[in-house]
């Protein structure tokens, strides 16, 4: 079905609908040189959702799409590049041979191809894999190679070495479960580790946003840099670059991707339970780190990094007199301290119109946004947190 779907007749209906309903089409009785209007339905979907997260393929006429779980589950181009940086800083900036033992829809294995003379995709979906094959032909890649098989089978026939392996099991369980344990996933990283050792010094693995990064180092203990990479500020994957040469305690690397830098913070969990941070009653500004800091874990060793204070022993809020402007998360600039109820809300916002932020206090955005009368949205933020000896709530603006 793949070169009709990516025919000029059925591309340019792609193209052409792009912006309906896919629902809709789903249910026509059209089909298109034999292509049943779900399947159609599914491209468009597909494309749609492409649009940000992988733009060589949304600007790439002829692109198959797969089923949507696959497309849900797939590196964007965006963490996927940032993983050859990783790669690169470690290994260098053109290399012989690797394997992407779970290569799926073949996002990271096209990126892989950029530094690698030869790449081996892995993966037991044959369908899959062909429509990978399928896209890497329009994007270019040329030196990839394809194994329709699981990833235990193709290291034990492999011959000779990789100079990486990069592997991202499954985190659904035999039930469809969601898991989050190595030795939970499929394959099973943990009882495949000595297999990957003996084939690659370096072995990257990738896990869920959920996953808790001591446990991951507890299965991992070869592992030595653990990169949390979030996308505008929302975590989407946990790497684990694991070397055979393992020699250090782990630094972990809080990553923050935007359009304009990278943001990237380093730490060791020895340095953060040594960390002996100041507290303070909210000054003038407040800040609050990004999304891979507090996956991190980072909340005291922030704090003494930057010279702010913590506000509360559990609320992973700082603040200062002084700016300081290079913080790695959203600065904000408080304007007055009020109490959490209509009135005084309105004496501040007369409009009425705010963003609510709630940390470590007992109500969500959207209850005390009720309680206080207040629509969502404007430039204004109202805060309501847990700080020394009180629960408050602040009007401020943000800075960055």
């Amino acid at each position: 079905m793949i070169p009709r779907i990516a025919s000029e007749v059925v591309q340019q209906y792609i193209f052409d609908h792009e912006h309906e309903d896919e629902r809709k089409l789903a249910l026509s009785k059209k089909e298109i040189l034999g292509i049943p209007p779900a399947v159609l339905a599914e491209q468009i979907r597909g494309r749609k959702k492409t649009k940000e997260k992988l733009p060589s393929y949304y600007h790439t006429r002829g692109i198959v799409y797969p089923p949507g779980i696959n497309l849900e589950q797939c590196s964007s181009e965006q963490t996927a590049a940032f993983k050859v940086t990783i790669i690169q800083k470690r290994l260098g900036t053109k290399l012989p041979l690797c394997a992407d033992l779970t290569g799926g829809f073949g996002i990271d294995s096209l990126f892989f191809s950029k530094i690698c003379n030869t790449v081996h995709a892995v993966d037991p979906n044959e369908s899959l894999l062909e429509i990978a094959k399928h896209n890497h032909t329009l994007l270019g890649a040329t030196n990839i190679f394809y194994h329709s098989i699981t990833a235990e089978n193709f290291l034990l026939q492999s011959e000779g070495r990789f100079d990486f392996i990069y592997i991202d099991p499954s985190r659904r369980g035999s039930a469809n479960q969601r898991v989050f344990k190595f030795s939970e996933c499929e394959p099973n990283v943990v009882d495949l580790f000595g297999q990957l050792m003996n084939k690659s010094d370096v072995v990257l693995v990738k896990a869920s946003p959920l996953v808790d990064i001591t446990q991951g180092l507890l299965e991992l203990p070869h592992a030595q840099h653990v990169y949390i990479v979030s996308v505008n500020n929302e975590c989407k994957e946990v790497l684990f670059l694991c070397s055979s040469k393992a020699d250090q305690k782990p630094t972990i690397h809080a990553v923050n991707l935007t359009h304009a830098k990278v943001h990237e913070f380093l730490f060791t969990q020895e340095e953060e339970k040594k960390s002996t941070p100041t507290f303070s009653a909210p000054l003038t500004y407040l800040y609050e780190p990004n999304a891979s800091i507090l996956k991190a874990g980072a909340f005291k060793l922030i704090a003494t990094q930057f010279k702010l204070h913590k506000v509360h022993v559990n609320t992973h809020l700082y603040t200062s007199d002084e700016l300081v402007p290079d913080f790695p998360g959203r600065i904000f600039r408080i304007e007055a301290t009020v109490k959490p109820d209509v009135k005084s809300i309105k004496l501040h916002l007369p409009e009425e119109t705010a963003n609510v932020i709630t940390r470590n206090y007992p109500l969500t955005p959207d209850t005390l946004r009720k309680k206080i009368g207040l629509k969502d949205g404007g430039e204004k933020y109202v805060i309501g947190f847990t700080a020394i000896g009180k629960r408050l709530v602040v009007i401020a603006n943000r800075l960055a």
